[in-house]
């Protein structure tokens, strides 16, 4: 069976002096799959979009902010991650600057500037502890990872740098 995955991006916006990063905490919609949950911001891709374009679309519709600078920082296969077990595939960004100034909360949730030291002891996904310190380390190369979920669960995680 081919590999169909839903394509999204995600960003994690760094503030100013990079001792926080700008997170979603989504709590405002009941029946959310990632009720209570902190997140990076970001989104579904939409067709004829760059992944480029998508998580520029999203950082203004989510957080009103532009991007000035950012990087990949990885991809993610999450097989079996949607609420119906569908596959996803994210393209990870590290948001280095941007103008404007971000909301304080969205359909989704509050956004809430969060220190990098604090990200270990917030509600995440039991997976995002496992890619989460590729993002924001000094290694310049991308990652690539796998980690399929069954039942909302992380089941393993394997990844490679170039």
């Amino acid at each position: 069976m081919p590999y169909t995955p839903v394509v999204a991006t995600l960003a994690y916006v760094l503030s100013p002096d990079r001792r926080d990063v700008l997170l979603i905490h989504r709590n405002a919609r009941p029946g959310d799959l990632h009720l209570g949950k902190y997140n990076g911001l970001g989104g579904k891709m939409d067709p004829g979009e760059d992944v480029v374009a998508c998580v520029r679309r999203e950082l203004r519709e989510e957080a009103g902010i532009e991007c000035v600078s950012l990087r990949l920082r990885g991809t993610i296969s999450w097989p079996g991650f949607g609420k119906q077990g569908e596959d996803w595939l994210g393209f990870l960004f590290l948001v280095e600057s941007f103008s404007g100034d971000p909301h304080t909360h969205n359909p989704e949730g509050a956004l809430e500037w969060v220190p990098l030291a604090r990200l270990p002891e917030l509600p995440l996904w039991d997976g995002d502890r496992h890619f989460l310190p590729l993002v924001f380390d000094a290694d310049p190369r991308t990652f690539h990872g796998v980690m399929p979920y069954r039942d909302g669960k992380a089941q393993r995680w394997t990844f490679s740098r170039v």
